[in-house]
């Protein structure tokens, strides 16, 4: 695997993006972060992966949307929900090898694609799973659960609870500030906090939910 060039565009606006967003990334990091940019415009052709085509797009809207939220991870297993063609599980993955990073969707297409990811980049901390989030169960439970686009605030936690440790924390990728999903998200949740996020490029609102699983909660 060569250093990507710096003269190419698309390496040149993720190292922009990257840096504008304090984060260190290097070489090899970056290479894969692109690898990972070509398979997925490759793939789309046929399986119809994301509705967006432009590559310099994908950097913005798939690459540095997903990394935008690494400053807010926490603990070294985390699960992204509806992970859809990898989002934002891959970049992370890449960013953070020490950190082990499941991702779940129950399209089969999308899960194919994934392990193909994982073979080609050589992923080890990455595992992907194809289930349906309230199907799905498993020994150890995640210090984090992730989602982008996934589900609504309440939707998310009532489909995910029982694969989050107490005291672990939900992760919701969204849009514009959710203010009516947080007034419905169940008071048994007291503990959320909204973070703006400021993707390089992108001129659209972008929040973080971050909601706490509460210490007692049980797990069915």
């Amino acid at each position: 695997m060569s250093p990507p060039d710096p003269e190419q565009p698309l390496a040149a606006q993720l190292r922009a993006g990257c840096d504008a967003l304090g984060l260190s990334v290097d070489a090899g990091q970056q290479q894969r972060l692109l690898d990972y940019l070509a398979l997925l415009a490759r793939w789309n052709k046929a399986y119809n992966l994301t509705s967006i085509r432009d590559e310099a797009q994908m950097v913005t809207r798939h690459l540095l949307d997903s990394l935008a939220i690494a400053p807010f991870l926490t603990g070294q297993r985390l699960l992204d929900v509806g992970t859809g063609a990898g989002l934002p599980g891959v970049p992370l993955a890449i960013l953070f090898p020490e950190r082990a990073f499941h991702l779940l969707d129950s399209n089969g297409k999308k899960t194919r694609f994934l392990f193909q990811v994982k073979t080609a980049l050589g992923l080890d901390n990455m595992m992907v799973h194809q289930a349906r989030v309230e199907s799905y169960r498993v020994t150890a439970l995640y210090d984090a659960v992730l989602s982008r686009a996934f589900a609504s605030l309440q939707d998310m936690v009532q489909a995910c609870h029982h694969l989050l440790a107490p005291g672990g924390s939900f992760l919701a990728m969204k849009g514009a500030l959710p203010s009516e999903e947080l007034d419905a998200l169940s008071q048994d949740y007291p503990q959320r906090a909204v973070f703006p996020l400021h993707v390089p490029g992108l001129d659209e609102q972008r929040h973080l939910v971050v909601i706490a699983q509460p210490q007692g909660k049980v797990h069915p």
